[in-house]
């Protein structure tokens, strides 16, 4: 198989920074906004990752080889490159991890990296394929920025496939295929709906139970109030994910709520193609969502939190936020 292989090769060894060290690198370079956003989104997750498994504050972690030069390069290339392609979906197979030990800045670890485990939570996973790490903590975050769904995919017409060579001599192919295709027709996103009912429960967990299950990649939740026999007031919990994070959602259900069991159903999700920008106001910089259908941008909102936290920095009502958006946005049209 023939395909590209792209090496990095210092003069000197690595450097060790803390995030805010790699934000100022990547910040100091002429990249456009998406590309600087979305590779500091990437080393923050990292970082978040490195701190909870060393149990250490976010502004401690040092990445070691992660934070080396060739390791900034992977993941501001992964961002150039998917702001170049702008491809409206990505798919990826189940991971493969590897096995055996491997060797890092904090000494022998068992294969998969800590980091790597706890950045994959909630992701569709395999283990043994190779008797070497398959998986990088680096990996692992580009997987988790970019890939909107762990799972085959049916109904493709392939236009284009790249191979990706690796360095290393396994012992099966070291080769990433990459392929573009489109999507025959209207084709729906499949997705799980996990629900239960709670007439026993607390209310004030809610809160903490909507986070979990949200960090952990579910897709939407939401509470319905219901009736149940005897006439007793309930709660009815909701939660949609995707098929690869139905485990870890249902454990989050069975350890943080009083119930003894949760329905389960498969369903199909009709989305619109969604993109990002940025607009820039007065107030500072509010990133807008924008659907599409057919091709034509049919619908656009600002990120609240965007907004919330903006109207907090400048001690000004959310709506003067909005307000703000809508006149640049005016503005440019």
């Amino acid at each position: 198989i023939s395909g590209t292989r792209f090496e990095v090769t210092l003069r000197e060894g690595g450097q060790h920074r803390r995030l805010e060290d790699v934000i100022a690198l990547i910040q100091s370079g002429r990249f456009n906004e998406y590309v600087e956003n979305t590779s500091i989104n990437m080393f923050t997750r990292l970082a978040q990752a490195e701190s909870k498994v060393h149990g250490i504050p976010i502004e401690d972690v040092h990445f070691h080889e992660l934070g080396a030069t060739d390791s900034v390069i992977d993941i501001v290339g992964a961002a150039i490159c998917m702001d170049i392609m702008k491809f409206g979906k990505v798919f990826s197979s189940s991971v493969e991890l590897g096995s055996g030990f491997a060797e890092c800045a904090h000494g022998t670890f068992p294969v998969p990296a800590p980091a790597t485990m706890e950045l994959l939570k909630g992701v569709p996973v395999k283990m043994g394929g190779i008797q070497s790490e398959a998986t990088t903590p680096t990996g692992a975050t580009i997987l988790r920025e970019f890939v909107d769904e762990f799972a085959e995919r049916f109904g493709l017409t392939i236009s284009k496939v790249g191979y990706g060579i690796g360095k290393r001599d396994n012992r099966i192919p070291n080769v990433l295929r990459a392929i573009v295709a489109e999507i025959d027709g209207e084709i729906p996103d499949m997705a799980i709906l996990l629900e239960c009912n709670l007439d026993d429960m607390n209310p004030e967990l809610y809160e903490n139970l909507m986070e979990e299950l949200f960090s952990n990649g579910a897709s939407d939740v939401f509470l319905t109030p219901v009736t149940m026999k005897k006439t007793r007031p309930a709660t009815k919990l909701s939660v949609l994910v995707k098929p690869g994070l139905e485990q870890s959602a249902l454990e989050i259900i069975f350890k943080e709520t009083t119930t003894l069991g949760i329905r389960r159903q498969a369903i199909e999700k009709y989305s619109l193609y969604r993109d990002e920008s940025i607009v820039r106001t007065k107030y500072g910089i509010v990133r807008m969502k924008h659907g599409y259908l057919h091709g034509a941008k049919i619908k656009s909102k600002p990120e609240y939190e965007d907004c919330k936290l903006l109207a907090r920095a400048n001690s000004v009502p959310i709506s003067a936020i909005y307000d703000e958006i809508n006149r640049v946005v005016g503005d440019k049209d």
